[in-house]
């Protein structure tokens, strides 16, 4: 009787000190990955998220966002343009076509990226400005307040603010003078309420 009662206490400690062991092993394995390619509207959120990412670390001169942007939107556009004309939804062949053309732009993000084109926007007040306005259309691309026409349309303005500070410094020996700056900052000030009315405008990216 006694043999009987050590052994079916040994089997309960078994089971009770290897169900944690279970437990904790089952936690910690991974989800079953999906072999599920993306889907399109996936790809624009992750090439406007590396897109993002460049303005915010400088990888990307505020002309190479907006030519990226100028694409990405021209690609928005056909996307439309093929959606209506087949009741809202886009064939296999329309998205084999789509998938072609980002990983065309896909390339370029990564070799804009890669090239050393540094915007440098110089010391002091208007050097802080330019970065600034940057930090905030990325993160406004980022959240999806932005959309790709927009972002372009910005970066098209704050590349001709950065020529306009470059071209004064050049005529000044590498300084601005005090009408420059009061130039500039009021460029920056008309740039500054543009982005946030595109930023509250309602136009979305992501819901």
């Amino acid at each position: 009787m006694k043999t009987r009662e050590i052994i079916l206490s040994a089997a309960a400690l078994m089971v009770l000190s290897g169900a944690p062991a279970y437990a904790q092993q089952s936690s910690t394995t991974p989800p079953p990955t999906s072999d599920k390619p993306e889907s399109i509207a996936q790809r624009k959120d992750n090439q406007q998220d590396r897109i993002a990412q460049g303005i915010q670390s400088g990888q990307l001169t505020s002309g190479e966002t907006k030519n990226l942007e100028t694409k990405e939107a021209g690609l928005n556009s056909e996307e439309r343009t093929m959606r209506s004309e087949d009741d809202g939804h886009l064939t296999s062949a329309d998205r084999t076509k789509l998938n072609n053309q980002q990983n065309h732009l896909s390339n370029q993000i990564y070799d804009d990226k890669h090239n050393a084109a540094v915007e440098h926007n110089g010391p002091g007040e208007i050097g802080q400005r330019e970065e600034n306005q940057q930090d905030r259309i990325a993160q406004g691309v980022k959240s999806g307040q932005l959309t790709a026409g927009e972002t372009a349309k910005l970066e098209n303005q704050q590349q001709g603010i950065h020529r306009e500070a470059a071209a004064d410094r050049q005529a000044n020996g590498g300084h601005l003078t005090g009408a420059d700056r009061r130039a500039i900052n009021q460029s920056q000030n008309r740039a500054s309420r543009n982005i946030y009315n595109k930023k509250h405008n309602g136009n979305r990216t992501r819901p």
